[in-house]
């Protein structure tokens, strides 16, 4: 055990990356255009069905869609599947064992295992399994705000993705 210890300050270290390659303007602009247009489309249909569908980790998975689209993060398995695995497992955790921040911190965990197992894992999902466990959240969370809410994002991705010509989405489903 003392060896593993030992070695933490080297793997620390890491490697020292190259310069980072730019980032072409089209393809920042174009991320700046597709996350507003996701967001506003949450907000659009949130007013038009009277629903709260908006949550923090949609920005997360913005980033992911709009940002950085070839990631295997941001695929729609993993965006779908994370958030939906997340939001159960806060459901369940609030059902099971109420609020705190054991419970918290447990729903967060179990996700990650979780979306690991099912090769669901989508980063923002472990912010759907917080956000959850502190709100408090009832069966009706999966459904509204975070399926509704990842699949207008799915479908906003997909459109603002493909309609211009220097990318592709989804790289799988």
């Amino acid at each position: 055990m003392k060896r593993r210890f030992m070695q933490v300050p080297g793997k620390i270290r890491g490697k020292v990356q190259a310069a980072y390659s730019p980032t072409p303007l089209r393809y920042a602009v174009w991320s700046l255009i597709s996350s507003v247009v996701g967001i506003l489309a949450i907000f659009a249909i949130a007013r038009m069905t009277g629903y709260s569908l908006l949550i923090g980790s949609f920005g997360a998975s913005s980033v992911l869609l709009f940002g950085v689209n070839d990631s295997p993060l941001a695929q729609p398995r993993n965006l779908v599947g994370g958030h939906l695995v997340s939001a159960t497992v806060a459901v369940l955790m609030v059902a099971l064992f109420g609020t705190g921040p054991l419970q918290a911190a447990l729903a967060v965990g179990i996700a990650i295992m979780l979306m690991n197992l099912t090769h669901t894992n989508h980063p923002p999902g472990g912010a759907t399994a917080l956000i959850g466990v502190q709100g408090g959240a009832g069966p009706l969370f999966i459904l509204v705000p975070v399926m509704a809410g990842a699949l207008i994002l799915l479908a906003v991705a997909l459109f603002t993705n493909n309609v211009v010509y220097h990318r592709h989405y989804p790289k799988r489903w």
